[in-house]
This record gives C-alpha cells, sequence and structure tokens, in this order.
C-alpha cells in the first residue's frame, strides 16, 4: 500500500508542479559528474568504471539509509520520501506540455511557429521540416521521453521497492551518465553498459503497455520487424510499438541543413499529423492507467489474502 501511495503522490505531484526543465537538482549532478570525469579520465575503461562507482553509488546509499530510517519512524514518512524522489527522478508532464505547445501550433497551420517550439524542446533544428516532419519527430518525442522518464524510473521503483527510493535514483543517474559520456569511447563504456542492462526490461515493458494500450497487433508487428533497425535498440522497441498502436508512420529520414539525417521507417498507416501528437499523449496516459490498475488489483489481492 505505501507503494501504491508514494506512486500515486509523485503523479498528482508532477501533475500539479511539474518540473522547470532543466531541474536545477540536474544541472548540480552534471556539473559534479563532469568535474569527477575531469579528474579520473585516462581513456581506460576502468576509470570509467570507477567514476561511475563514485558518482552514483553515494547517491544510492543516501537514499536508501533515509528510506530505512524514515520507516523506522513511520511507514508514512517513508512513503512521502519515496514519492518525492520518484518526483524528482521524472518528469514528464513538463514534456507534455512541450508537445502541446509543438501540436497546437500545427493544428492551426503555423507551421513555422511549431518548428520554432520543437526546436526549443529538442534542440533539433527544424528549418527545413515540413509539417509531416514535424508531426512525427514530436510525435517519437512523446514515445521516447515517456521511455525515460516516466515508465524507467516508475519500472525501478517498482522493480527494487524493497529498497525504497534506490531503483528510480539508479536508473536516472545511469540514463544522465551515459548520455553525458557518449563522447567517451572507453572511458564512457561501463557507464553505457550499465545504462544498456537497466534500460533493456523498461524499453520492453514500455512497448508492451503501448501494444494493450493501443493497436496490439500492429503494435507487436512492428516491434518484431523495426525496432532492431533503430540506432538506439530501446529506444526503438518504445518509437516502433508506439506508431504500430497508434497507427502512424514514424522514423524516415529528416532533412537537416544541408544534409538529410538517414532514419529507417517505423509504424504502419497514415503519415504523422499533428493530432498524432496528441495521441501519443493519450496512448501515454492510458499505459500509467494500465500500470496503476494494475498495482490497485495487487494491492487489493494483498488485503484478500
Amino acid at each position: 500500500m505505501a507503494i501504491l501511495l508514494a506512486v500515486l503522490g509523485a503523479l498528482l505531484l508532477e501533475h500539479f508542479r511539474p518540473l522547470v526543465q532543466p531541474p536545477a537538482h540536474y544541472r548540480a549532478f552534471a556539473r559534479y559528474s563532469d568535474a569527477l570525469r575531469e579528474r579520473l579520465d585516462g581513456g581506460e575503461p576502468q576509470q570509467g568504471l570507477l567514476a561511475w562507482g563514485a558518482v552514483v553509488l553515494p547517491f544510492l546509499v543516501a537514499a536508501f539509509a533515509v528510506h530505512a530510517w524514515l520507516a523506522g519512524l513511520s511507514p508514512v514518512l517513508s512513503a512521502v520520501f519515496d514519492g518525492a524522489v520518484l518526483y524528482f527522478t521524472g518528469g514528464f508532464k513538463y514534456y507534455v506540455r512541450a508537445a502541446e505547445a509543438v501540436g497546437g501550433a500545427l493544428g492551426t497551420g503555423d507551421v513555422a511557429q511549431a518548428r520554432a517550439a520543437l526546436e526549443r524542446w529538442s534542440n533539433i533544428d527544424g528549418m527545413q521540416f515540413g509539417p509531416h516532419d514535424v508531426a512525427r519527430v514530436g510525435t517519437e518525442r512523446v514515445l521516447a521521453l515517456s521511455h525515460r522518464q516516466l515508465f524507467g524510473p516508475l519500472f525501478w521503483f517498482l522493480a527494487l521497492a524493497f529498497a525504497g527510493p534506490v531503483g528510480p535514483v539508479l536508473y536516472r543517474l545511469s540514463s544522465i551518465l551515459a548520455r553525458r559520456w557518449e563522447g567517451d569511447d572507453q572511458f564512457g563504456y561501463f557507464a553505457r553498459q550499465i545504462f544498456h542492462w537497466l534500460n533493456w526490461p523498461v524499453a520492453r515493458v514500455t512497448a508492451l503497455s503501448f501494444a494493450i494500450a493501443g493497436d496490439f497487433e500492429d503494435a507487436i508487428f512492428c516491434w518484431r520487424t523495426q525496432a532492431a533497425d533503430w540506432p538506439d535498440a530501446e529506444e526503438g522497441l518504445a518509437l516502433a510499438a508506439g506508431a504500430g498502436a497508434l497507427g502512424v508512420s514514424l522514423g524516415s529520414p529528416l532533412p537537416l541543413a544541408d544534409t538529410i539525417l538517414p532514419r529507417p521507417e517505423l509504424g504502419l498507416g497514415d503519415e504523422a499529423e499533428a493530432q498524432h501528437i496528441a495521441s501519443a499523449v493519450s496512448l501515454v496516459w492510458r499505459s500509467l492507467a494500465i500500470w496503476l490498475a494494475l498495482g490497485v488489483l495487487f494491492v487489493v489481492a494483498g488485503w484478500a489474502t
């Protein structure tokens, strides 16, 4: 019951008080991780593993220690703490607002404003984008960010519930380090591998959630036949299943400045339009509702035994 209360509390808090991006705690952690990399980066994978441990382990120990201390005082206090940590390791609602800004401008035919909103949201230079390009990228970002910002922390919070908020802290910090150390081929090797292991089950649970909440048959078909072609295998699962569930064509090459960015095709059906961005947001909320319904069923089953 405490776990469900923590999840509901975090979701309600994010609904009414969405995080401002980038959050102050993210910027502080990014500076800390960069400073430690400068001290330890000698170009060797072992040094990257040492740096990863030096960055992440203190936060994991602190999260577990506070949770255990509060649990000894009151289960309610530990649930409040767990929910607060889950709130700060997520942040999907902010991206919903950004998606609504892109979709709203595109829906009124203001492609220039939609491109500008998309660029602020994604840091992608979309000046060469047509309306379908903007809709495709906007829909893709909703699906991809729900995977990392919502379902990832939530999955690991539930999977490691015995350890309090250790799961979402581990997932979020690993995600940040995998991205920030991406250019360091040797030094960042273990950071990328650890996040790959953590992200592997999340991607599959997210894809299955999209399939259940949308067109199941097409989602599974796209998952099986298209996901492996995407450069990021885990992200490809979420995008392919989400595109199939929505019945929309995503992926495909994008015009960027004086070049064309090659990308595989994902999904089936209609070319992306403004309404598909809103449909992607709706798909994410339906998927989350499935997670919450299952959580309630587990709680009720526990009371009945």
